[in-house]
């Protein structure tokens, strides 16, 4: 059964409005017009609010009242508890995958560092991102944890954005190319304990700059909790 045209409305808003947050292409503190919003995805107003109050209990925007509403600057306390819940959870994962792995799985993500290594020569930060996605997600799927896979996404929106800002302003990204190519090989070879540490190296990456990009974006950041 198709969904009712005002939710698949809805769910387009979401979506749409959700990936420009996290890709900061909506910067945080920018602010959002139901009007606008209608007129930009020629719907009316009834999904776009409803988009908003799906964002706001995500935490990804802010909703006040007879002000409007802005795009949530990006916490810090939320990104290292994000960080937190990756790493023991990942961990497992790939101590799992260096058990038992699918040959077609190890497929995919042999053709995924292929396209990291195509998005590293087009110095293309989005696609590099996008991979390292779907790097991440094609292991808990190898392992039957896709389940886990979608909690991690609901707690790690601003974990994301501060990424992909780290991604805009440090064009080196090769070591990220190698640690999972690495991680690849540990689980070919069935190496659970180097494996482990890879992810562990990997993942702490994903707040190393967390403390320069608030001094550096301090706009950009709810700076009530500095990280040095």
């Amino acid at each position: 059964m198709n969904p009712p045209l005002q939710e698949s409305a809805g769910n387009t808003v979401y979506y749409e409005l959700k990936k420009q947050i996290v890709n900061m292409e909506l910067t945080p503190g920018t602010t959002l017009s139901e009007k606008e919003m209608s007129i930009t995805f020629n719907v009316s107003r009834t999904p776009v609010r409803e988009s908003f109050v799906r964002l706001a209990q995500e935490g990804l925007v802010v909703v006040l009242p007879q002000r409007g509403t802005r795009v949530s600057l990006i916490d810090p306390d939320l990104v290292l508890e994000a960080q937190f819940m990756r790493e023991q959870l990942e961990r497992a994962v790939i101590r799992l995958a260096c058990k038992q792995f699918p040959e077609e799985l190890l497929a995919e993500l042999s053709n995924n560092l292929s396209q990291q290594q195509e998005s590293l020569m087009k110095h293309d930060g989005t696609a590099m991102f996008e991979l390292d996605e779907q790097f991440h997600r094609i292991l808990f799927e190898g392992v039957n944890k896709l389940g886990t896979w979608g909690v991690i996404q609901q707690m790690n929106a601003h974990l994301n954005r501060s990424r992909i800002l780290w991604m805009r302003t440090n064009p080196h990204w090769d070591h990220l190319f190698e640690q999972h190519r690495d991680m690849y090989e540990a689980i070919c070879q069935k190496d659970e304990a180097l494996a482990d540490r890879l992810m562990e190296t990997h993942l702490a990456l994903s707040i190393y700059n967390l403390g320069q990009l608030q001094e550096k974006f301090p706009d950009y950041f709810n700076n009530q909790t500095k990280i040095y």
